[in-house]
């Protein structure tokens, strides 16, 4: 098994095999996102990446349940190397019940409804996918490469084939200025997507990012701790979708809760309102992380 670099994955695939299939970032734009930014983008070659599979099953013998098709924008991949990797994996380990990977609005955009429908047919069962922000100022200012539209229509392909869909907004990535604007929209596209699984992250100004020497020039100011609770508030009051598994269970969230929207949306409230009223414990800065 071989990675290049620093290898990231969500919270929920910490039990995953992780699978580097791609290095980087195919876009690597993102105005507040360092991730990627010490690779090349390239996609490894399938054979590479398939003796990785089997060098696994020889490690982690055949039990292995879940595999996530790292890096940035696994999807973005071309359907036949998709096929490949999917079909070694479904040989490498009997009891696979998901595979899933990082993608963006541009890669489900790019690929048709035929092809989404074979990948998850043959064992792609969840993607990943952060517009970060609803507001489509905020979306231009952080270089996200999609609008809101963009995204709705990405979500509508992901639900055709069937497959899972796990939406990732940002707390305080629109700054101070767009604050309320940020959150409102983003609980309107969070409802438009009707993702199965809902998670908010809060902005980390990373130095030697766009961001960073953007905020150097005073053209950004991170929002307080508080403005950024006022923004978890308003997501989750305003957030319809049908039934969402809801988490800010990342390190980089000062409030970690969860529940189901809209199911729980008034007993998350309530802890959001006594973590404003100072009743709850924040996770100290010293304890964040990415």
């Amino acid at each position: 098994m071989r990675y290049e670099g620093r290898i990231f994955r969500p919270p929920s695939e910490a039990d995953a095999f992780i699978l580097q299939a791609t290095v980087g970032c195919s876009w690597n734009h993102c105005t507040y996102c360092d991730m990627y930014r010490d690779k090349r983008f390239r996609v490894r070659p399938v054979d590479e990446v398939v003796a990785d599979v089997w060098a696994a099953r020889r490690v982690l013998g055949p039990q292995v349940e879940k595999v996530f098709v790292a890096d940035g924008d696994a999807l973005v991949m071309d359907t036949d190397a998709w096929s490949a990797i999917l079909a070694a994996c479904r040989e490498a380990f009997p009891r696979l019940r998901r595979v899933s990977a990082y993608a963006t609005a541009r890669n489900l955009l790019d690929k048709s409804s035929e092809d989404l429908a074979r990948l998850r047919a043959q064992g792609l069962s969840r993607l990943y996918i952060g517009p970060e922000s609803g507001d489509d100022l905020t979306l231009r200012r952080i270089a996200k490469g999609a609008s809101f539209d963009d995204h709705v229509e990405a979500a509508r392909r992901a639900h055709g084939a069937d497959m899972e869909l796990s939406a990732i907004f940002l707390l305080g990535v629109a700054g101070r200025e767009r604050s309320q604007e940020h959150a409102e929209a983003s609980a309107r596209l969070a409802t438009a997507m009707d993702p199965a699984f809902l998670a908010l992250l809060t902005v980390t100004v990373i130095p030697n990012t766009p961001l960073a020497r953007l905020e150097t020039k005073g053209g950004y100011e991170r929002p307080t701790v508080r403005e950024m609770l006022a923004e978890l508030r308003t997501f989750v009051a305003l957030a319809e979708p049908t039934d969402a598994l809801f988490r800010t269970n990342h390190a980089s969230n000062y409030l970690p809760i969860g529940g189901r929207l809209p199911r729980d949306r008034e007993r998350i409230l309530e802890v959001v309102d006594a973590a404003l009223a100072g009743r709850v414990a924040l996770r100290p800065e010293w304890a964040r992380g990415l």
